[in-house]
């Protein structure tokens, strides 16, 4: 079993895989040129980030399928901070869509600069864990996330990549970028796509037609995308996937999985942790902890 040290770098006190990280790549990303049109899907990680790497550049192209077809989702919309994008960033067309975890403070001196815009994905923050747990089983390049309840206390220190759920969040709900800036949560997308594309549609002035919205909705479905070998990470070689000890899409997208996952003894401790973190903010959150 690798160590985290081996697995993991840490970089200005958070954690990223190596597997997908470097050094080098993190400076590049915070040294990185961001440009007026350029979309961001931002996020914690198992919040949503496959999904919006299908999203985003299809509202971005008017419901153009052809990419999304034809190229694979970590190049269609890579992450700002892997070693991927330095190889792929001169070929994506204009407006980029480009995904990240960086937390607010972590984006490049570009950004605040520029006019680009952020869709932030919130999720259920004990649906989050379920699904990290489950993923850590299965990435070869994330350490093994043991028992549920010793995976639990890891979540909630933020010992885990990209750091505390509730640091992520606060530093973007309380970044001052106004109408570059659109919140939507997983659930709102679980419970009606349609209405969710047609959101970011109109925050990116796109005025995408509704033909050409119910076509994004259905390409986007679960099915669809487990289907595209250009979605579903089934070309990820297995030595960094195990797709046999659990698919990286998993279920179908619902929301309160964690349902099935969580006793009593898990909620109150889970209960008690992200409220004290959030204590004070000015935001509420959209579900209930209970």
């Amino acid at each position: 079993m690798s160590s985290s040290e081996e697995l993991y770098l840490e970089y200005q006190g958070l954690l990223f895989p190596r597997e997908t990280h470097s050094a080098e790549s993190l400076k590049f990303a915070q040294e990185f040129t961001l440009k007026d049109d350029d979309v961001l899907a931002v996020t914690y990680p198992k919040s949503g980030t496959i999904w919006m790497q299908e999203i985003l550049p299809l509202v971005l192209s008017g419901g153009d399928l052809t990419r999304v077809q034809t190229v694979v989702n970590w190049d269609r919309a890579p992450w700002l901070e892997e070693t991927r994008l330095a190889q792929v960033v001169d070929k994506l067309p204009s407006p980029r869509a480009l995904v990240t975890h960086f937390p607010y403070s972590f984006m490049p001196p570009s950004f605040r600069t520029s006019k680009a815009k952020v869709v932030y994905v919130m999720r259920n923050p004990k649906d989050i864990l379920v699904s990290s747990y489950y993923f850590h089983q299965m990435a070869a390049f994330l350490e093994d996330p043991g028992t549920f309840e010793e995976f639990m206390e890891k979540f909630l220190d933020g010992r885990i990549v990209f750091g505390k759920w509730t640091d992520h969040v606060k530093s973007w709900r309380n970044a001052e970028l106004g109408d570059r800036i659109l919140f939507i949560t997983y659930e709102e997308m679980v419970q009606d796509l349609p209405a969710s594309i047609r959101r970011i549609s109109d925050f990116l002035h796109q005025n995408l037609s509704e033909e050409v919205i119910q076509k994004i909705a259905k390409h986007c479905s679960f099915q669809s995308m487990k289907a595209n070998t250009m979605s579903n990470f089934s070309l990820c070689p297995k030595e960094y996937m195990d797709n046999d000890k659990s698919h990286f899409l998993r279920k179908g997208r619902i929301a309160g999985d964690w349902k099935n996952h969580f006793n009593s003894d898990h909620l109150a401790r889970f209960k008690s942790v992200i409220t004290k973190e959030l204590e004070g903010e000015n935001f509420s959150l959209p579900w209930s902890l209970d």
